[in-house]
């Protein structure tokens, strides 16, 4: 097997596996935040990918892909069921999403965690060279930092949450709490998104584990007397900008921009919401906050349309079919009740589009929504700013939002406020272009001086300086 320098271990691989015209098995790269963001980091390092291949017992062999090194995990059916669907998704995702929908607990799932963050530890142990630096990524391998620095002290090893990290109050109903946190502290360093984040982090660590936690780090003993500094602090996550710049500014998308408009009859004004289907998002909160402004008379459908992207997620884990049926329903109900016959109130599309329709969607969009009810960060917000190269177009966002510490110069909303989004809305409609231009202008400097390659060029920076540290201690030991 070839041994890479750096390695990225992450729930899934960067590609998706797809069959072509002749019925043959090929890959192609996949969409998503995660892929987005290290892509130029993976192919600037020539480095190798661990992850599950996204199917269920496939067994593939290590394989190179446009200059990256992928290295496939196999999961069987019960894997994905149990540390995928109930462990990842149906206990740390909504337990570290404040609880918006209710954990479970259960004894199997935790079973298989541990034996699945196993198998990927391992996977990234035999992939990586001597002395190499190893990035974990998110809430599905928490406990491979530990299972790493085990098997290969050698190690630089680096974790990134992409997710929110809960106040203790929260975080204290994990009954793998401590090993959870100790698996975390296998690194040297570990990334949140907020400072809240890793502030939560760090109380969550002095509660539990009683170890001495400093703005510099936490103390964390190695078992031989030696103690490591592990370094956990905001890294705000973010993406490639120049993409977005280049592609809103090709004809062809302008032009399928103003095709869209005319599709949605012209409206003097679209609210658009693109996210994926997750009761985080807000969904519920911006449709009933959208129906109440036409039930107010305060806009019209043939004014004001508002078009919903939801593209499909989890759709085995039941949360996620009961909040599909919620969601269609209320659009049901909404658009039966105000409706004409040449406008439409909510567009709502529960499909995936590819990046250029996106973009397109973003230039058409007078204002944005996103009204999270907790994110990580939540980089639809950054794409929609990056693409508005012509300065025009609001952008309305949920201070629960990881975008919200950095994108000040939104409109700032509370998505549990109704009556406070429906303001925001209407400022946002109303808003002249002079402030949308002040505004918009001050957003995109934040993103296109802080796009992924400063993110990970940071985290790999302090990762190198905390692992070359703590190698020296050991060393000295």
């Amino acid at each position: 097997m070839t041994q890479a320098e750096l390695v990225v271990v992450a729930n899934r691989l960067p590609v998706d596996r797809v069959i072509d015209a002749d019925g043959e098995p090929t890959w192609r790269r996949s969409p998503g935040g995660l892929v987005t963001a290290l892509e130029p980091v993976m192919r600037r390092a020539d480095g190798a990918w661990v992850g599950w291949p996204g199917q269920s017992d496939i067994e593939v062999e290590p394989f190179e892909f446009e200059g990256t090194y992928l290295v496939p995990v196999t999961l069987s059916a019960e894997d994905v069921e149990l540390y995928y669907e109930g462990m990842s998704n149906d206990t740390i995702w909504p337990l570290y999403h404040d609880v918006i929908a209710e954990p479970r607990y259960r004894r199997v799932w935790w079973d298989s965690y541990v034996k699945v963050n196993r198998r990927f530890a391992e996977a990234a142990a035999a992939a990586a060279a001597p002395g190499a630096t190893v990035w974990v990524q998110d809430y599905q391998l928490q406990l491979v930092p530990k299972m790493l620095r085990e098997a290969r002290p050698d190690l630089i090893i680096g974790y990134f949450h992409h997710i929110p990290f809960p106040a203790y109050g929260l975080y204290s109903q994990l009954p793998w709490r401590r090993q959870m946190l100790e698996g975390l502290l296998g690194a040297d360093v570990i990334g949140f998104q907020r400072v809240a984040d890793a502030g939560n982090f760090a109380r969550a660590v002095r509660r539990q584990l009683r170890y001495g936690t400093k703005a510099t780090g936490i103390t964390v003993p190695n078992g031989d007397g030696t103690t490591r500094n592990v370094l956990a602090r905001a890294f705000p996550i973010s993406i490639d900008s120049a993409s977005y710049v280049e592609l809103a500014r090709r004809p062809e998308i302008r032009a399928r921009a103003a095709e869209i408009r005319s599709d949605l009859g012209n409206p003097r004004k679209i609210l658009l919401g693109v996210d994926r289907l997750d009761y985080t998002k807000g969904i519920r909160h911006r449709l009933k906050a959208y129906s109440e402004l036409l039930e107010d008379g305060a806009i019209s459908v043939e004014d004001v349309t508002l078009v919903q992207v939801a593209s499909p997620s989890r759709e085995r884990v039941e949360a996620y079919v009961q909040l599909r049926d919620e969601i269609e329903l209320s659009v049901g109900r909404v658009n039966g009740d105000f409706d004409t016959m040449g406008h439409t109130a909510v567009r709502y599309l529960h499909q995936a589009f590819p990046r250029e329709e996106m973009v397109a969607l973003f230039l058409a969009a007078d204002v944005m929504l996103v009204t999270a009810l907790r994110d990580g960060m939540n980089l639809v917000a950054k794409e929609y700013v990056a693409a508005r190269a012509d300065n025009r177009g609001v952008l309305v966002l949920s201070e629960f939002a990881g975008a919200a510490d950095e994108l000040s110069s939104a409109v700032r909303i509370n998505p549990h406020d109704i009556d406070g989004m429906k303001e925001a809305i209407m400022r946002a409609i109303e808003m002249p272009a002079a402030e949308q231009g002040r505004r918009m202008r001050a957003l995109r400097r934040k993103v296109l001086e802080n796009d992924v390659a400063r993110w990970s060029e940071s985290f790999l920076a302090a990762l190198g300086s905390a692992g070359t540290a703590n190698r020296a201690i050991r060393a000295d030991a």
